[in-house]
């Protein structure tokens, strides 16, 4: 059973920064995709940046790119979300997760779309507020 347990969150100023962290446990496949995703009250989840395995195909909602960044360090198992000048309106719950993936352009499309499949995984989430 894969575990995915997200670390980092907090309270910040606007233009602050924060990193994020995702300890991956447990059987992983071997090629797949991680993102990031946020859910903010009264709002419906979404993606936030996602990538493949070995660092390719990497993806960013339009409203964190130059700010956001995502990265995984294989050694370490550990994925990662480097926020920085951040913003009230990045306030949010942030889960990172994991699929299964038969293609790059997978972590992109339906994966940064909709979620892990019924055979990926979500990590519990963390919390990132941002006051102005």
């Amino acid at each position: 059973q894969v575990q995915l347990v997200e670390s980092g969150g907090g309270s910040v100023q606007t233009g602050g920064s924060l990193r994020l962290s995702c300890a991956v446990s447990g059987h992983t496949y071997s090629s797949a995709c991680m993102g990031w995703f946020r859910q903010a009250p009264g709002k419906e989840r979404e993606g936030v940046a996602t990538i493949y395995s070995g660092g390719s195909n990497i993806y960013y909602v339009d409203s964190v790119k130059g700010r956001f960044s995502i990265s995984q360090d294989n050694r370490k198992n550990t994925l990662y979300l480097q926020m920085n000048s951040l913003k009230p309106e990045d306030t949010a719950m942030y889960y990172c997760a994991a699929d299964l993936s038969l293609a790059a352009t997978y972590c992109s499309g339906t994966f940064f779309l909709r979620g892990p499949s019924k055979l990926g995984y979500w990590g519990q989430g963390t919390q990132v507020t941002v006051s102005s």
